[in-house]
């Protein structure tokens, strides 16, 4: 059997080894420890905000988030509708509804002119949702500058979930830094990974003093265990910080392989009929997490689903790209606006094997495959 590709796999060196074994050695094995201490510092460092919170995952970032925003049952909060469940999910944690928001051309992600409707007849109803959770998909961030223009103007606090997009620019800022609040994740499949993790950005150090205390179940500061309020079991340890330290310092290079594999594949199959590719805002540098691409049916020869069936039975892994929250059954209740943005880049939208430690061959046998399934059916 040929070797297994995966969409989007761990991608670890010696001095991730050298660093979490350090971390070992010293004895700081339990959660938190001078490994979580640095990691936040390098971070908030390399983003230019005040505070970050290293977390257990990218869904805890989101939620504490929505909780330091007083988000409450009954609330409202908007997002997107093209984004990965949890964006969901962490709005339902705090009892809150979300409200989905379809997806513009020119990045994938929140369309501006539909927030604006939204929130301009929110504003009439008289009723603001309590924040929005604006998501950066696939490594590129939205097009912050009318989002948080239009957020600004009606006083709703703007979470960024760039869980996807660590590394990203937009007018030459970090993917992160664009929000009130910002959240990551360093899941298994991420640019960088602890293994599972996740980080919290504050602009404002009390939040960040709140989101530590909650994290770690809102204990008070006192000798015994005192609890005045629900906390959660969200920090990060301390080896995983360690591992987090060492992904972190190649985050450059990891943008740099993950945004040549797109180079490969887009000069490799550019120039095919019904191809084309998720595109990069003129004001942006996108890191390319997943390379993502749209298939026409008519004038490919096959739709998605047929290159990624073929794709698996050359044990190389592909997936569609994310299905609309707006489609899924737990959320049809929901209201949106918009959507068949979103749904069509669902119906005929791939994403490629992307992983940092592809080598040319890997990305050989993707293209040769993707390339046969044309020709197949252009035979047929």
């Amino acid at each position: 059997m040929k070797k297994r590709l995966y969409l989007s796999p761990p991608h670890v060196s010696p001095r991730d080894r050298e660093l979490l074994l350090a971390a070992f050695d010293s004895g700081w094995i339990a959660p938190l420890g001078p490994q979580v201490d640095a990691f936040e510092e390098e971070f908030a460092a390399r983003l230019g905000v005040e505070e970050a919170v290293a977390l257990s995952s990218g869904t805890a970032a989101l939620h504490l988030a929505l909780i330091l925003l007083g988000v409450k049952p009954g609330d409202e909060v908007v997002t997107s509708t093209l984004t990965f469940a949890a964006t969901a999910n962490a709005i339902r944690y705090v009892g809150a509804t979300p409200v989905f928001v379809d997806s513009d051309r020119q990045t994938w992600n929140m369309d501006p002119a539909l927030l604006a409707e939204e929130l301009d007849e929110a504003a009439r109803r008289g009723k603001l949702p309590a924040a929005a959770i604006v998501v950066d998909l696939y490594g590129q961030c939205a097009d912050y500058e009318p989002l948080a223009a239009c957020c600004r103007r009606h006083g709703v606090p703007l979470i960024e979930d760039a869980a996807e997009a660590l590394g990203a620019t937009y007018r030459g800022r970090p993917a992160g830094a664009w929000g009130d609040l910002g959240c990551f994740s360093f899941n298994g499949n991420k640019i960088i990974t602890t293994s599972g993790g996740g980080m919290l950005i504050c602009r404002r150090p009390d939040w960040a003093q709140k989101a530590r205390k909650l994290a770690t179940q809102a204990r008070e500061p006192v000798p015994h265990y005192e609890h005045t309020e629900i906390g959660y079991n969200y920090r990060m340890s301390n080896l995983l910080a360690a591992l987090g330290r060492g992904q972190f310092e190649s985050l450059d290079e990891r943008v740099a392989l993950r945004r040549a594999n797109f180079a490969f594949y887009r000069d490799a199959l550019g120039d095919v009929p019904g191809v084309e590719f998720m595109p990069e805002h003129p004001a942006g540098r996108a890191t390319r997490w997943l390379t993502c691409l749209v298939i026409d049916p008519a004038r490919f020869g096959a739709d998605r689903e047929a290159v990624r069936l073929a794709l698996e039975a050359e044990n190389i892994e592909s997936r569609p790209i994310w299905k609309p929250m707006h489609l899924q059954p737990i959320f049809s209740g929901c209201r949106v606006r918009g959507g068949a943005v979103a749904e069509d880049l669902f119906r005929r939208g791939l994403c490629l094997p992307s992983g940092s430690n592809l080598s040319d061959e890997d990305r050989r046998r993707v293209v040769e495959t993707f390339r046969l399934v044309r020709r197949v059916s252009s035979a047929a």
